[in-house]
């Protein structure tokens, strides 16, 4: 496959992972704050995963899973990890913005770190070259 076709293939998957990451744990977050203190018993937990928003912020991780295994089966992980880093930051719009949350300074300055780490790791390509035998 040409690079340039691994390299769009990998962005789509990329930002599917990273929007569906974040959708997932903010639905997730939305539906347990409704929920209240549910315990930690099994049979608690289970039971709210009916509520609709826990049963979207689940749906929206098995979508993060699959799109997160096709992403490793062909790019780097050392390249995918920091990649999808990014959805830390989407993460901490989406806590201040829907769900209310206050974002301090520190992890606003922490959130500036993360996105230089993206981008740096972005502008390679995603996937090393392998030795002739097969090895790294």
């Amino acid at each position: 496959m040409p690079v340039t076709d691994v390299r769009r293939k990998t962005q789509l998957f990329a930002v599917l992972s990273v929007l569906s990451n974040v959708a997932g744990n903010s639905a997730l977050t939305h539906g347990m704050q409704a929920l209240g203190d549910v315990g930690n018993s099994p049979i608690d937990l289970i039971a709210a995963l009916f509520h609709p928003w826990v049963a979207l912020g689940v749906f929206m991780l098995v979508v993060w899973t699959f799109a997160h295994m096709a992403l490793l089966s062909w790019a780097d992980l050392s390249y995918v990890m920091p990649v999808t880093a990014i959805g830390y930051v989407v993460t901490a719009f989406a806590g201040r913005f829907f769900l209310g949350e206050t974002v301090s300074p520190t992890r606003w300055a922490g959130i500036v770190f993360i996105t230089v780490g993206v981008f740096l790791v972005g502008g390679t390509h995603p996937v090393s070259e392998k030795k002739p035998d097969g090895g790294q």
